[in-house]
């Protein structure tokens, strides 16, 4: 029930403290580990530089010492940040983050993205991969939106589910090219009040079950086998602690028969953070009792110390330990890891290969997002004289983000130095065309001057803006907008009177309002991935239509925060109230094509407890270029017991159409679509009337369950 970190059984730097580099075994410190405190786990966040044969080497280190000296020879199971991509092998294949896989809207990439990484994640002899990150993305100040698949609970279980089969095959019969999923942070982990990370939650029971739940259900409906838990707490209430949560609700009403395991070091953050035990070993027993099967601790042995003696008290039942133990092992046969506990290096010949390396850059290409094109400005061709410009124009860690070599992404340069930055990638397709002057650094300003005179002999203006790398709480800001600096460059530029191409190359979304106005063309690139620089300069220069869609509403100012599926009081404008009034909002993305709906037909108007409405419409591309589109339908409950979303996305299905060409988009809508959680806290639907969108087309339709009934509103 103990997972420690890689760095406890590495051996030592000679001199000065630390870890010896390059980082490797220290078999005395592994034999304890294992021999005399029986570790049932590693995970490392830490490890960087390490190729595939430094992984063989680990792995195989760790489990020949269970297989050849522990009394029953139980593997290890190995755990990893595998979230785009194998965060820590060299030279592995590197995907868009989670939101930028969202804004593709297109599971069936995802899919792919996922038997990838965890092929790859099996190259490296690691089976167990803690990804995906099922939070919701609605607070944009909180450091870690890019792990999420956005604010919609529709997209983000959709994407999740997607992600989840590729990772652990189609059949959910994991071999030895596959992994097993980690379904995290369960739950409420991504709305704290303060927007800060590991920051106190506020929520009533309804709210969780109709935001936050869905994505996990379907994440269990999907097979996954792992989850690890919410470092914050809700209600005054830390999740590791929560027994209604973790057993009550995970456990015994969803079903999950997987493994829980705690994350980084939270259940002694009990004691030290939240203040609700007086010691580690307390903390522990609350933790083990509420329903955490296994502890990362990640330093030390004292959680089985502990552990042991709570039991021998009573303060924890043998039956809870050996339910714990038996998910542990069941997680660990279904990884076959007593057959195949480490892999053989001759079986992953497509490790990084060119196929692996198109596939994401496919996926790159289908995130990026066109948000702005005031008089077809792009594409531009080879021959314009472009000045690129901005902080965020030559570094691969605003590409590639946290979790990219190193926990914050922090040497992504180093370590990614064969890939194209934003810069390289469109001097690659211009050449000489293309000239570079920083213009400012990430918050304060560089060569501005140098950076106008170059301009007054371009033609166009790329200027590149957004944020560095950063994860968790290093990535805590106390101001949505873009860095002064960032701005100031950008009137700088604006004021050239130069046409301005604005590409925002960041994690979350940053508010430039103020400088909105004075760009002709904005592409939005939700940290892409290694090939994220390639993927730009296609766009740029038209090799490629963009066809993502925001998988968050983009703010227009500080205080205005909405999420696109809020309440009509939200909705409505006056001169006391500014209303709901985004940048760009969810779902939002143009082409360099066109496209027109029409003839939208329903096969009923009226929807029954049993029954479904087949809802079809054509979909045109009246644009002169092949180009994709995301059909998206919304519904609207017109009135019901708890007050609706304004809409809600219900189905969406991305199509590739050639100029002209025409095709019937067909959704099937149920009663299960439709359903929201009542005041008891349970799913329900009420005879009603609903509105449908898709594209510009509108119907409206009646679900009736028999006559409406009153209703008592009398919880809380």
């Amino acid at each position: 029930m103990t997972q420690i970190t890689l760095d406890v059984v590495s051996k030592s730097a000679a001199q000065g403290g630390g870890l010896a580099e390059p980082q490797t075994i220290d078999p005395e410190k592994l034999k304890e580990a294992i021999m005399t405190y029986k570790v049932g786990s590693i995970l490392n966040v830490g490890a960087h530089g390490f190729d595939r044969q430094a992984w063989f080497d680990i792995i195989s280190s760790i489990q020949n010492m269970s297989s050849q000296n522990s009394r029953l020879k139980i593997p290890v199971l190995y755990g990893i940040d595998a979230i785009h991509g194998v965060t820590y092998t060299n030279g592995a294949t590197l995907f868009p983050q989670q939101i930028g896989m969202a804004a593709t809207f297109n599971p069936d990439l995802i899919f792919k993205a996922g038997e990838i990484s965890a092929y790859e994640t099996r190259a490296s002899y690691i089976p167990w991969n803690f990804s995906p990150v099922l939070d919701l993305g609605m607070n944009p100040l909180w450091p870690r939106i890019y792990e999420t698949f956005g604010e919609d609970p529709y997209l983000a279980k959709t994407m999740g589910s997607a992600i989840i089969k590729g990772y652990q095959g189609k059949g959910n019969s994991i071999d030895k090219f596959h992994v097993s999923s980690c379904m995290k942070h369960y739950i409420g982990y991504s709305y704290p009040k303060s927007g800060k990370d590991r920051t106190p939650a506020w929520m009533p029971e309804r709210y969780l079950r109709e935001y936050f739940l869905p994505t996990f259900e379907e994440a269990l409906k999907s097979g996954s086998k792992t989850l690890m838990v919410n470092s914050g707490e809700i209600n005054g209430i830390p999740v590791h602690a929560s027994k209604f949560l973790l057993t009550h609700l995970l456990k015994e009403e969803l079903g999950f028969q997987g493994l829980v395991v705690s994350d980084w070091e939270d259940i002694k953050a009990l004691v030290y953070r939240h203040r609700i035990a007086a010691n580690f070993k307390e903390a522990e027993e609350m933790a083990i009792n509420a329903g955490i099967d296994m502890s990362m601790v990640p330093f030390d042995y004292s959680f089985s110390k502990d552990l042991i003696q709570s039991v021998k008290e009573g303060k924890v039942p043998m039956s809870r330990i050996d339910d714990a133990v038996r998910r542990i092992l069941r997680v660990k046969y279904e990884l076959d890891l007593w057959k195949n506990p480490i892999g053989n290096p001759n079986d992953f010949p497509e490790f990084a290969s060119a196929a692996h390396t198109q596939m994401a850059l496919k996926t790159a290409e289908e995130s990026l997002i066109l948000l702005k094109n005031q008089n077809n400005l792009l594409p531009l061709n080879t021959g314009t004289k472009i000045l690129v410009t901005g902080p965020t124009a030559n570094t691969m860690r605003s590409l590639d983000g946290g979790w990219s070599y190193t926990w914050q992404g922090d040497r992504s340069d180093e370590f990614a130095k064969s890939k194209n930055t934003i810069l390289g990638g469109l001097q690659a397709l211009g050449g000489n065309n293309v000239q570079y002057v920083k213009g400012a650094e990430f918050d304060r300003l560089a060569d501005v001057d140098s950076a106008v005179s170059v301009a007054k002999h371009s033609d166009v203006i790329i200027l590149c803006l957004g944020e560095l790398s950063y994860t968790e709480t290093p990535g805590n800001i106390n101001d949505i907008r873009l860095p002064y600096a960032q701005l100031e460059l950008a009137r700088k530029m604006e004021a050239t009177g130069k046409p301005v191409v604005l590409i925002l190359a960041e994690g979350r979304p940053r508010v430039f309002h103020e400088v909105e106005s004075g760009t002709q063309a904005i592409i939005l690139g939700l940290l892409l991935g290694n090939e994220g620089g390639d993927a730009l300069a296609k766009a740029i220069y038209g090799q490629i239509s963009p066809s993502g869609k925001l998988p968050i509403t983009y703010p227009k100012y500080v205080n205005t925060l909405l999420n696109y599926n809020h309440k009509t009081a939200e909705e409505l404008q006056s001169q006391f109230f500014a209303g709901y009034d985004p940048e760009f909002e969810f779902g939002f993305g143009l082409s360099y094509s066109s496209f027109s709906y029409s003839n939208l037909q329903l096969s009923d108007t009226t929807l029954s407890p049993l029954g479904s409405i087949t809802v079809k419409v054509d979909l045109k591309n009246t644009g002169n270029r092949e180009a994709m589109e995301v059909a998206e339908l919304f519904t609207s409950n017109l009135f019901s017991s708890i007050t609706p979303d304004t809409k809600r996305l219900r189905k969406f299905e991305k199509v590739d159409l050639q100029p002209g060409e025409s095709k019937t988009i067909t959704f099937t809508l149920k009663k299960s679509d439709l359903t929201f959680i009542g005041v008891d806290n349970k799913p329900t639907l009420e005879t009603g009337n609903f509105r449908l969108l898709v594209g510009d087309q509108k119907a409206t339709f009646t679900y009736y369950a028999g006559p409406k009934k009153p209703v008592v509103l009398d919880r809380f």
